[in-house]
């Protein structure tokens, strides 16, 4: 297989949670009826772009640049603005990729989710493997809160298998779990997975609507 010689960094993170408790509705003792995984795919010398647009939030908005500011905290009009900076951002820069999954949970098989972890490792290899696959490296930044350890194969080890053996690709493919408070790349995944799970929790689509020709989705167990 021929890999496109370049490199690329992919900012991940995810919305929702990865419970099984049904009878309640969510947000009043009942887990997320979707989860979502969304990662920014960025050229290498492109990665200061999504960093430069999640600064701009913080100098329009006035939030405190010493405290994270999270898609769940934030606004109608700052998540509206959000979308339509990103919709611009795309415009000017074709080149950056955006790819998301989204799982309806209610409808994973019980011996699946005794093991959330794999279907987390599943659910990135179906929404990025094949892009990973078209580079000779990726750096893969995902925040650590979205890292199980308790599965006997991590995700770095267990995309490097697929990308070797099953796509036949000779990627590298590097692992740097970043807290989101430290990286504005993860804050922009993390804004995205947010726009994206409440196209399905909520049923919010009219920020969706701005960016959805722009995204790759994959939905799962719908």
């Amino acid at each position: 297989m021929t890999t496109v010689s370049n490199s690329i960094i992919v900012y991940l993170d995810e919305s929702g949670d990865l419970g099984w408790s049904f009878d309640a509705p969510y947000r009043r003792g009942g887990s997320s009826r979707y989860l979502t995984i969304t990662a920014v795919c960025i050229p290498s010398e492109k990665k200061h772009i999504p960093k430069r647009l999640v600064k701009s939030l913080y100098a329009k908005f006035k939030w405190d640049p010493k405290i994270e500011k999270k898609w769940s905290a934030m606004d109608a009009a700052e998540r509206t603005y959000f979308a339509k900076e990103v919709q611009a951002m795309l415009a000017k820069c074709p080149e950056i990729a955006l790819h998301a999954i989204v799982v309806k949970k209610q409808n994973v098989q019980a011996h699946i989710r005794t093991d959330s972890n794999k279907l987390y490792n599943y659910m990135i290899r179906l929404a990025l493997l094949d892009k990973m696959a078209k580079h000779d490296v990726v750096t893969l930044v995902p925040d650590p809160r979205s890292i199980k350890v308790q599965s006997g194969n991590s995700l770095h080890d267990y995309l490097q298998m697929q990308l070797w053996f099953e796509k036949k690709a000779t990627t590298k493919l590097i692992t740097l779990p970043t807290d989101s408070a430290q990286s504005q790349g993860v804050q922009f995944a993390d804004m995205l997975a947010g726009l994206v799970q409440g196209r399905y929790e909520d049923n919010v689509s009219g920020d969706y609507q701005l960016i959805s020709a722009h995204l790759s989705l994959n939905k799962l167990y719908f």
